[in-house]
């Protein structure tokens, strides 16, 4: 029952935009450190959005058109078995990312406005499992990050940061039971500090560039993630994550505007369950289903989305030499949401949206 093959995709293929929940890119996973023996694997993804709003009557009507962008995801993991009670594994990963572009031309009245964020973490692990298969485990993350955006109707404000380097760390606890393929994983995952050298300009500065420093604090989070074999060659699992938005604030100094650049009144829960079945030595399948509640209020220019439900189809193949490849496609129904220019009144509504990801992933144990 242990050798039970799940396909869940490369990624975790959730849509991206620039709102709560949705910077969230890969879940920040650490399931690789559990593989038997010695493991490597490398990962790939594509999202692809789809996401337009329209203004209201009061502001001109006028569709947003398209304006979420697609984004690439790569992930690589190594692990190695020490002895019988250590194991060491190195995670890659691009943990939050955002990338906005509304049209020009369209009319609308965040028309031209665009932003982006990237990241990069390299996480290291050590786990120690008792006789009695319970395991404890911790490490620490060091994670890159940087971020520009133009934003014309705050008065064509713009700004751009250097690549900031911050260090966190992440604790576990988690039980196994082999012989039913049987594991509940607990993850904490800290907040990492950023200071960020940025570049700003708007109207009120004349357009001239003024430097300064924004601090910024990529967000603390909780994983549970489990998995039991309940029939012979089937398996459930899951997760439930917890990420810590409402602590999330960029608020550049020059900012000609009331509230902050970014900010989010509530946190996300995110919830995942899925069915994996293998169907002879070298197939399996899986299907997963996602849904991440919406919150209500105003979601920001930056990121119109409220919540969002999902479906996920795998499957892998396996060689007799432990040679996995694993591929995904997910369908994401992206939840409606309201934005404002005041906090007070409604500027735009955005519904009917979705988003298409596919991933792939090579594996090998030896």
């Amino acid at each position: 029952m242990k050798h039970i093959i799940t396909a869940v995709g490369a990624l975790a293929l959730t849509t991206t935009l620039a709102q709560a929940g949705g910077l969230d890119r890969s879940g920040q996973s650490i399931a690789s450190i559990f593989e038997d023996g010695d493991y490597v694997e490398l990962s790939f993804g594509h999202v692809s959005p789809d996401v337009t709003g329209t203004a209201v009557a009061g502001l001109g009507g006028f569709s947003s058109g398209d304006m979420a962008g697609g984004y690439n995801q790569i992930g690589m993991a190594v692990k190695t078995k020490l002895n019988d009670h250590w194991d060491l594994g190195v995670i890659f990963d691009q943990p939050f990312g955002a990338k906005v572009s509304y049209p020009a031309g369209t009319n609308y009245f965040a028309q031209g406005s665009t932003a982006e964020l990237n990241s990069t973490a390299l996480t290291t692990v050590l786990k120690y499992k008792t006789d009695n298969n319970i395991s404890i485990f911790g490490g620490l993350r060091y994670e890159l990050m940087d971020a520009k955006a133009s934003v014309p109707f705050v008065a064509s404000y713009k700004v751009e940061s250097d690549q900031s380097s911050g260090l966190g760390y992440l604790v576990g606890v988690a039980y196994e039971k082999p012989e039913i393929a049987l594991r509940v994983a607990l993850t904490y995952n800290s907040k990492i500090s950023h200071d960020f050298k940025t570049v700003e300009s708007s109207l009120l500065t004349g357009g001239a560039d003024v430097a300064g420093t924004t601090s910024v604090d990529s967000p603390q989070s909780v994983n549970l993630e489990f998995q039991s074999g309940v029939a012979k060659d089937t398996l459930v699992f899951g997760s439930i994550r917890w990420v810590d938005w409402s602590s999330f604030v960029i608020d550049p100094a020059g900012y000609p505007a009331p509230s902050p650049l970014v900010s989010y009144d509530s946190d996300t829960v995110t919830y995942t369950l899925g069915v994996g079945r293998r169907f002879n030595e070298n197939w399996s399948g899986s299907v997963s289903i996602g849904f991440e509640d919406q919150s209500g209020g105003f979601a920001s220019n930056l990121g119109p989305h409220d919540g969002k439900t999902s479906i996920t189809i795998g499957a892998a193949y396996t060689t007799a030499s432990k040679l996995k490849i694993s591929g995904g496609v997910s369908y994401i129904r992206i939840g409606d949401a309201k934005t404002s220019l005041n906090d007070s009144t409604t500027a735009s509504n955005f519904s009917d949206n979705s988003a298409i990801g596919v991933g792939m992933r090579i594996s090998y144990a030896f």
